[in-house]
């Protein structure tokens, strides 16, 4: 049924590997996937190794960037669905992106320095 509702010229919301974006579908694949022309980026896609999250010293550490503004991905069709709202302009929706995912990082620095003051006092209390 999702797919009767993505016709050429709906606007969506899909992912792609890690990032989310707003776009166009341009067309439905013969593959089963959804051909969509970026018009915005949701969420940033994510660095890293993705096999070994949060593992700062793999072998390979992934730079991943984000869709271009006008490229065409081929999402799977479980991750489309139809977008309701403004676009936001490329540049800013991207700008947004990388700052979420930065105050993400900083976040979760933030927790592992926290982590370690906790089992710093655990391990006075264990001795």
């Amino acid at each position: 049924m999702l797919e009767s509702m993505l016709t050429p010229g709906t606007m969506v919301r899909a992912s792609y590997k890690t990032g989310d974006y707003i776009g166009e579908v341009v067309e439905l694949s013969p593959t089963g996937k959804v051909a969509v022309k970026i018009a915005a980026v949701v969420k940033h896609p994510t660095q890293g190794d993705l096999h070994n999250p949060m593992d700062p010293d793999v072998a390979f550490f992934h730079q991943r960037r984000a869709l271009a503004y006008q490229e065409i991905a081929l999402m799977p069709p479980n991750t489309v669905r139809p977008h309701h709202g403004t676009v936001p302009d490329y540049r800013e929706s991207l700008r947004q992106a990388l700052v979420q995912e930065r105050e993400q990082l900083k976040r979760t620095v933030r927790w592992a320095e926290r982590c370690l003051e906790e089992l710093d006092r655990l391990e006075g209390e264990y001795a």
